[in-house]
């Protein structure tokens, strides 16, 4: 690698062609034009990561040295990060707040929670104890049922061994 490019994604993503590839692996740029008729994969494999971050789909195939080694020739720069400031965040959240579509009628509107309905955590434990109780009275039936299945059993072996 002669020179290093910086290039941002916005840039990467220009280079999506079959004879203009850049793919981005672990921050790295990669231009992998040159490659693509002889990567064992086929071309397809390069062409749907191409002007991307293809780090997980590198990785993910389970790539040898050999590979890694031809990799490291066909480096052309490192991926650039933008640092936004937190005005630039604000902003940019703004932006994609803006784009969200508001709710039309008969849309669900979201369900308050019973915490925040009550405004106490006295709801929330009184809940609890209603399931812990509701699991008390089952038991208890179940069990009350069985021993009553049980005597039934035995009070009808006494009726047919009595006679």
């Amino acid at each position: 690698m002669s020179s290093t490019l910086e290039l941002t994604y916005q840039d990467v993503a220009e280079h999506n062609t079959k004879k203009d590839m850049y793919l981005v692996i672990h921050d790295k740029i990669y231009d992998c034009a040159q490659f693509v008729d002889e990567h064992p994969g086929g071309e397809e494999v390069l062409l749907d990561c191409a002007g991307q971050d293809a780090t997980e789909a590198f990785e993910d195939v389970g790539h040898s040295d050999e590979a890694r080694e031809t990799l490291d020739k066909l480096q052309v720069g490192v991926l650039k990060r933008q640092v936004r400031s937190t005005l630039e965040w604000k902003k940019h959240e703004k932006q994609i707040v803006d784009k969200m579509p508001s709710p039309q009628p008969g849309d669900p509107t979201p369900k308050a929670s019973a915490h925040a309905a009550s405004g106490s955590s006295s709801s929330n434990s009184d809940s609890t104890g209603l399931g812990i109780g509701v699991y008390f009275i089952l038991l208890v039936g179940g069990a009350l049922g069985y021993f009553a299945f049980q005597y039934m059993a035995k009070q009808e072996q006494a009726k047919t061994g009595a006679t």
